[in-house]
């Protein structure tokens, strides 16, 4: 798989330094411009994948290969230390399938068709987020109202933090994260930095909502992996200059 993710990385470098451009599906488009993008070069490889749909995860699904890359564009300047993840918190494993995570950042006041990829991070899951026990499941709670018929939906978002908002020296880059047991293993993918990051002492159990005040209070339970440390490993191309990528 590392060479598969090699090639996919160092195809995304070879189109933002040629200046392949996005092209905006419309005038409203928020995020299938750039993901259509991020297929071209899936394409541009030849790698079968399973056609993306609204509703699946991740975006795309390699049909030879167990792995999965959810893509998220970033209008810049504008909202990118963090993103929706509509549901599904981020996760480096997912029905068997380890997952990556593709962020790229584009103008945001532009009023051209087609317009660049300034720069993309693509990470592991892990890096956001490192367990991979939790199912995300929505609920319900009927009897709501003053007659009693109305149904209460609990439907979870979820906001994560984006690779820009974790590390230093990602801006004008394009740069791939790793675990830090990953190796290279092509002579034009090279590591420009490595950091950890530590679990934290708590974990949310659960939350209460009263519909009265309108307060949410959540509950607490301590981690079972408090302080574990998580290694990571950061590449580019060797073509690309740019300052060691640490952790902020």
């Amino acid at each position: 798989m590392n060479q598969i993710l090699q090639k996919i990385f160092i195809e995304c470098n070879r189109a933002i330094n040629t200046g392949e451009l996005i092209t905006k599906v419309s005038s409203t488009d928020k995020e299938f411009s750039f993901q259509n993008w991020f297929q071209k070069k899936l394409q541009a490889l030849n790698l079968n994948f399973d056609t993306p749909s609204r509703n699946a995860y991740p975006d795309f699904r390699l049909v030879d290969y167990p792995l999965g890359f959810e893509v998220k564009g970033l209008a810049f300047p504008g909202r990118e230390a963090n993103y929706d993840c509509n549901s599904q918190v981020p996760s480096g494993i997912h029905n068997g399938r380890t997952i990556y995570y593709v962020f790229g950042r584009y103008p945001a006041q532009t009023k051209e068709k087609s317009y660049p990829v300034y720069d993309l991070v693509i990470c592991h899951g892990d890096f956001l987020n490192a367990d991979h026990d939790y199912i995300h499941k929505n609920k319900n709670l009927k009897g709501f109202g003053s007659y009693g018929d109305i149904m209460i939906r609990d439907r979870k978002m979820y906001v994560a933090p984006t690779p820009f908002a974790l590390v230093n020296g990602a801006e004008r880059q394009v740069t791939l994260i790793v675990p830090g047991e990953w190796k290279s293993n092509n002579a034009m993918v090279c590591s420009v930095g490595s950091f950890v990051r530590k679990e934290s002492d708590t974990l949310i159990r659960g939350y209460s909502f009263d519909m009265a005040s309108n307060t949410i209070t959540a509950t607490y339970i301590k981690n079972p992996n408090a302080g574990k440390i998580h290694s990571f490993q950061a590449y580019r191309t060797s073509c690309s200059q740019g300052n060691t990528v640490s952790l902020r």
